[in-house]
């Protein structure tokens, strides 16, 4: 046991080291001056930590300085803020408070690059072997989405919840032995929907595969109730950790609330239910039966309940915005339409989670028992995964979370072929089982071909926005007007979560769905007649509007009016009343004047 975990530990440092080492050489060629907090939900976080570590309450959610000057809440979980926050505190006393930040977006995501390989490769242990494991977390460490949502500054909660997706697998293939270690899988996947509902699909999935666990085999049964009570209670205390008694029963569709508790105790109590029902002797189509009862009545107790929650999580989302917004933001949009976007992303991601598939789908059909059971657990996580992943594309993140015992499948298969007879077919088996799982050689391999598609095919490597808008985004951006005394700023909406974190100032809106009013000001302000857009700034007390040129949203919306902002703007007619601030820098600053 000593000498395995001792090899365990040496493969981790080695592969760690070397996808740290990786990171680290992509942000040296990209240039250090680009923005470090590279999406706008990273650069949030930061507000909402340092909020947090400046005295705002546990419970308090507000962005006070968000839909000026009325403030706007904030659906985020500070299970996430916490840690962040412990690294900053331990890192002020050496670097001081604003530089404990970027060390914080260094060493959390660090952190959990290091626990997330180290767990591909349990998995990889537990379904294969000990030969499987370099190839687990080799593959897994080297895949596209590892590098987006483990790179140094992102300090999101997506990586939190691929942790979490793999501890729940871990735990119902270890349950399927030892039925305690099906606590661990509850607690996971609740935890997982208490930091974000956008793990649906991974709470789905194990309510589904410990169903059909009690279906198939109902000496399983003490597993399957641990799982149901275990989830159920964890998801109702998770409600208690996040919100103050007052909104205990006040339901919300797009975080933790009365809602997801009321769904979670009644799986848990019909999953526990079932298990005490006097079916198992009786053949499997009975227990079918039964559990599908037990599930369509909890599904139905909810919906009655909460009809509301049939439109979706963004249900309290104005539909303008729906229509103008939402249906435009990447991570929201099917797979399809994003591939002609970023092609290279979703096919880096794509190719190695259908190869997974395909492993898993075999390797149930060759195994039997509970090692067929095992393979079947991680079919089913990944199914649920990628059927998300089609209607939005930012489910295939998870996938990552899951691949490692395919990768060492496929690599040991191979690579015992090989050694049983060395023939080229075999040899390009052992080369193709690594290079398959290389979702980073996939993606590079993509982008060379796209960037030498004809100019007229729409289908590019990355989109030009997203490549022009880091100078608006980078903190030398912010110098001058960091420097202003705090102001109350009509930004875009792209802009805004960059001027919280970078200055004192208070902006309309970010990209955060429960801002309503401030989200459809700032489109009405930049796209409508100008005239409205002045009662817009008088109704805020908005002194200084900022933009800059490069962000998508100065070219306007399709409809937007003829003296609209964005179209004045760019013709240099902006009405007397907007004076440019003269400075440095890609931001464009006006001052409001009185009329």
């Amino acid at each position: 046991m000593l000498d395995r975990q001792k090899s365990d530990l040496l493969l981790l440092a080695f592969v760690f080291l070397a996808a740290l080492a990786f990171i680290a050489i992509r942000a040296y060629y990209n240039g250090f001056d680009q923005v470090f907090f590279a999406d706008n939900d990273d650069a949030m976080r930061m507000v909402v930590v340092r909020d947090f570590l400046s005295g705002q309450n546990w419970f308090d959610h507000a962005q006070y300085r968000m839909n000026t000057p009325f403030g706007a809440d904030m659906h985020w979980s500070r299970l996430v803020d916490l840690p962040i926050a412990i690294v900053e505190l331990l890192a002020r006393p050496l670097v001081g408070p604003a530089q404990a930040e970027i060390v914080a977006g260094y060493v959390w995501p660090s952190i959990l690059l290091a626990v997330f390989i180290w767990l591909s490769g349990r998995l990889a242990r537990l379904m294969v072997g000990a030969e499987g494991v370099l190839p687990g977390m080799l593959l897994s460490a080297f895949s596209i989405i590892t590098f987006s949502e483990f790179n140094f500054g992102r300090v999101d909660h997506h990586s939190v919840q691929i942790i979490l997706t793999q501890i729940a697998a871990i735990a119902t293939i270890t349950a399927l032995r030892r039925p305690g270690a099906a606590i661990g899988a509850g607690l996971a996947v609740a935890t997982s929907l208490a930091i974000g509902i956008e793990t649906l699909p991974v709470v789905v999935a194990a309510i589904v595969i410990y169903g059909l666990i009690y279906v198939a085999s109902p000496g399983h049964a003490r597993a399957v109730r641990n799982f149901g009570l275990s989830f159920g209670l964890g998801t109702l205390v998770h409600m208690g950790i996040a919100l103050p008694p007052s909104l205990w029963f006040v339901p919300a569709c797009d975080a933790i609330s009365l809602v997801y508790v009321t769904a979670a105790l009644a799986v848990g109590a019909g999953l526990s239910g079932l298990t005490l029902l006097p079916l198992g002797n009786r053949p499997w189509p009975w227990r079918l039966a039964a559990a599908a009862i037990v599930g369509a009545a909890a599904l139905t107790l909810v919906l009655v309940l909460f009809p509301h929650c049939l439109a979706g999580p963004y249900a309290s989302v104005d539909p303008w915005l729906v229509e103008h917004w939402l249906s435009g933001v990447g991570e929201a949009k099917p797979l399809r339409e994003v591939l002609s976007e970023q092609p290279s992303y979703v096919m880096g991601a794509a190719i190695p989670a259908t190869l997974a598939l395909l492993v898993y789908a075999y390797a149930a059909w060759r195994t039997r028992g509970v090692e067929r059971g095992g393979w079947l657990v991680m079919l089913a996580f990944l199914v649920f995964i990628a059927a998300v992943a089609l209607l939005q594309v930012r489910g295939v993140r998870l996938s990552v979370a899951v691949l490692s015992p395919a990768c060492g499948y496929l690599v040991v298969a191979a690579r015992t072929r090989y050694l049983r007879k060395a023939t080229p077919l075999s040899v390009l088996g052992l080369i193709g089982s690594w290079l398959g799982f290389v979702g980073l050689l996939w993606a590079v391999l993509v982008q060379q071909i796209v960037v030498h598609l004809p100019a007229h095919i729409p289908a590019r490597a990355m989109s030009s926005a997203e490549v022009d808008r880091g100078p608006c985004l980078a903190p030398g951006a912010f110098v001058d007007l960091k420097g202003m005394p705090p102001e109350r700023i009509m930004t875009p909406i792209d802009l805004g979560a960059y001027v919280l974190l970078y200055t004192d100032h208070a902006v309309v809106a970010a990209p955060y769905h429960r801002n309503n009013q401030g989200l459809l000001d700032t489109f009405h302000f930049f796209n409508g007649p100008i005239g409205e857009a002045r009662a817009i700034l008088d109704a805020r007390g908005i002194s200084l509007v900022v933009t800059c040129d490069a962000l998508p949203e100065m070219t306007g919306l399709p409809d937007a009016a003829p003296d609209a902002f964005v179209h004045l703007a760019r013709a240099n007619a902006l009405p007397a009343w907007l004076t440019e601030v003269k400075h440095d820098g890609p931001l464009r600053i006006y001052a409001v004047l009185p009329q």
